[in-house]
């Protein structure tokens, strides 16, 4: 069976479309980079400056030189450019992103993404999500649906500061696909072998209920 950072990332990679620009955060999303179908003609953007992001390199052939925001090695497709932090900054701020893929450590029913504090942890600060989930066009979170030990991610209202107020529009974990309505949550696709009620005891927020609830692939 495929691990959730498989899951997550096939399906996430399936949103855009041929000239969509799109911003890949740290951790999880990364993943989506692996699974971009050949000739997509999707960029990626790295918000440390620059575009076409491509696949994680293989063992041995890292470039010191080429990382992602998160300081982990990656590659850089034919045709991509780097650029300094202002340029990157005005590719988010100018609403030139098509979507954002960031990773949370809550979201809630509202939209609202929690994804850059623990009280009482040392952090780095908020960094530049602040900026993508107000720019791009379109929010996705791609996360595993539970913490560790198996409390739910997806809450009715986030307990931790928030990046961001009203902002995300989709979630996608290796348990579903669900979309943040003005109503609530609204459960859109299964994984294989996942049932409504699964889904739901994982989910602290009540997820509403499609005629017809879509298989995630």
């Amino acid at each position: 069976m495929s691990g959730a950072r498989e899951i997550i990332g096939k399906r996430v990679a399936k949103f855009f479309r041929a000239g969509d620009l799109v911003n890949l955060g740290i951790g999880m999303p990364t993943a989506v980079a692996d699974y971009l179908p050949e000739g997509s003609h999707i960029m990626l953007h790295s918000e440390n400056g620059f575009i076409g992001l491509g696949p994680i390199p293989a063992p041995g052939e890292e470039d010191k030189d080429v990382v992602n925001a998160g300081g982990a090695p990656v590659t850089m497709v034919p045709g991509g450019a780097c650029f300094d932090s202002a340029t990157s900054f005005a590719l988010v701020r100018g609403g030139h992103l098509a979507a954002t893929v960031l990773g949370a450590l809550e979201v809630d029913e509202n939209g609202n993404l929690a994804n850059w504090m623990i009280p009482g942890k040392l952090v780095p600060g908020m960094g530049g999500a602040m900026d993508l989930v107000a720019g791009a066009r379109k929010v996705i979170i791609a996360m595993e649906h539970t913490t560790k030990d198996g409390k739910p991610k997806i809450l009715k209202s986030c307990t931790l500061p928030l990046t961001a107020a009203n902002e995300v529009d989709y979630i996608v974990t290796e348990l579903g696909v669900m979309e943040v309505t003005p109503e609530g949550i609204l459960l859109k696709e299964l994984a294989a072998g996942v049932t409504v009620g699964e889904i739901q005891d994982k989910t602290q927020a009540r997820l509403l209920l499609p005629d017809v609830i879509g298989k995630m692939e």
